[in-house]
């Protein structure tokens, strides 16, 4: 074997035995898999979201920085509402990019791998911001295959530096040289080394074939499959430009003119389309740079400078809104809830408010919305709504959140007969009912046979009916594993019913 494939082989055989890396793979495939057709497509990545907690307190900080959160005019506080607002696109492309961001943020040769990330993040707007001026159907894949176009750079400056740093300096950033150097000492190139891995990730094949490099002329194709190599290649070498040092002082547009020139007429892209995705890779990858101590070049020209200083006015004398990560990271009651519940639940009022004023709102993502304000500002285990079922006779679980949603969801359903259950009693006089302690015995008479053998471990609980026009259509349910002694304020009540109100106003409204 020869010496550059005993290197390369020794890279793999080490990547693949980091104990960290394989379950990065599958979490990542998840998202992929996470697509934008379909009805349940916005709960599917919120519940993904959801399930890390880590994850979920730094979606919400992107989501309240200056660009986003002017739009929306007050602070996010739930990954529902972040959907909404900034789209499932940037949310997907967010959160692909802090995953690869925490796989790989614990190395020595972190600065090494910071740029890659970051550049990675910088293509894969840009390729996003291609796809959606050219309305392609096939959108999705080529914003993924440009974040992990340099995924072989990313993985050789993580798990050998040296040899990452011999390329470059043999390459001295000549992406010609670059390739010359990496099959001499790795004996493959960058690319060819990321496909490996991204196999063993059980990443789709369309997007491991958009990795490979384009050579010569670039033509407008109709294959799907050309177009996402084309987009991604396009987005890894601006972006490749934008985190470059460039002591020059050359303007960006300059300097990316022969990219522009190569892939212009295939993707139709124009110099004027160029200052527009610089805007967008600006306001969508800078916040990660300056987290992440990467200099990113200067993309904004005379007119953005204007925008830059407008939102430095907008910061400054802004009405001051929900710190969202003093919210999620203050304590709590042995109960698990949270002692600034009040304040969670008011900034949730506002999310649902700002929803109901939009004209493109689902009365799905309306319920989860409400079900995630009170799962989060309550500190409960397990939420869902149950709703009535006509056909079956029955009230069934529809959507959930928290702990083992997919299994309790599954089984949680009752008969709509009249029954002594709380259930029942609870929507017949349409009473919100919030049970602290389970083992009260005046409690454990009315809880059915299935509820038990179901959550058997429950010790405090909520049901709040949805009843419109005297017919009863369901109900909220919330619970914990712990006794809520510290009980329920009116203040958090009053609230409470305004997150339920909202939603009967949504649904007698459709």
């Amino acid at each position: 074997m020869s010496t550059s494939l005993h290197v390369r082989e020794r890279l793999l055989d080490k990547i693949r035995s980091d104990k960290n890396l394989p379950t990065l793979g599958v979490t990542i495939s998840k998202v992929i898999q996470i697509t934008s057709s379909g009805e349940d497509s916005v709960s599917e990545l919120a519940h993904f979201i959801l399930s890390d907690v880590a994850l979920t307190q730094k979606i919400l900080h992107v989501s309240n920085t200056i660009a986003y959160r002017t739009a929306g005019g007050v602070s996010v506080t739930t990954i529902s509402r972040a959907i909404f607002l900034l789209g499932f696109d940037t949310i997907k492309a967010n959160a692909m990019a802090t995953l690869l961001v925490d796989g790989f943020k614990d190395y020595k040769q972190a600065q090494s791998v910071r740029k890659e990330l970051v550049q990675a993040l910088c293509a894969s707007v840009t390729a996003r911001e291609i796809a959606r001026r050219n309305r392609h159907p096939k959108s999705e894949e080529a914003a993924v295959a440009a974040l992990f176009k340099n995924m072989g750079r990313i993985l050789v400056a993580a798990f050998d530096h040296p040899l990452y740093e011999k390329i470059q300096s043999i390459g001295f950033d000549d992406p010609g040289q670059i390739n010359e150097a990496c099959i001499q000492l790795l004996g493959c190139s960058f690319e060819r080394f990321g496909q490996s891995v991204l196999h063993d990730w059980k990443i789709p094949e369309s997007i491991i074939f958009a990795l490979q490099p384009l050579h010569g002329e670039v033509k407008k194709t109709a294959q799907d499959t050309e177009w996402i190599k084309q987009v991604a290649s396009f987005s890894e070498e601006l972006a490749s430009t934008l985190v470059q040092n460039d002591e020059s002082q050359i303007p960006i547009e300059q300097r990316c003119s022969q990219i522009v020139k190569r892939y212009g007429r295939a993707l139709d892209i124009n110099s004027n389309q160029l200052e527009e995705i610089f805007n967008n890779v600006d306001k969508e990858a800078r916040q990660l740079a300056i987290t992440l101590e990467v200099p990113l070049a200067n993309l904004t020209t005379e007119s953005t400078s204007t925008i830059s200083q407008e939102s430095d006015f907008c910061s400054e004398f802004m009405l001051p809104a929900f710190d969202t990560q003093q919210m999620q990271t203050v304590s709590r009651h042995p109960s698990g809830k949270p002692c600034n519940a009040r304040d969670l639940l008011l900034a949730g009022v506002q999310d649902v408010t700002q929803m109901l004023a939009s004209k493109q709102i689902k009365l799905n993502d309306l319920v989860l919305l409400v079900l995630e304000t009170l799962y989060g500002a309550m500190g409960f285990r397990f939420a869902t709504v149950c709703l009535r079922d006509l056909q079956l006779g029955k009230y069934t679980a529809r959507i959930s959140v928290g702990e083992k949603y997919i299994e309790r969801q599954g089984a949680f359903q009752f008969s709509v007969d009249n029954e002594d259950s709380i259930f029942h009693v609870a929507m017949h006089n349409n009473v919100d009912l919030m049970i602290a302690e389970t083992l009260n015995p005046k409690i454990q008479a009315m809880l059915p046979n299935w509820y038990k053998s179901l959550l058997p471990d429950t010790r405090s609980f909520i049901i709040l009916p949805l009843i419109i026009d005297n017919k009863p259509l369901g109900l909220f349910y919330a619970d914990r594993s712990l006794p809520a002694i510290e009980g329920v304020p009116p203040d958090e009540t009053a609230l409470i019913k305004t997150l339920k109100s909202q939603l009967m106003s949504a649904i007698m409204r459709r």
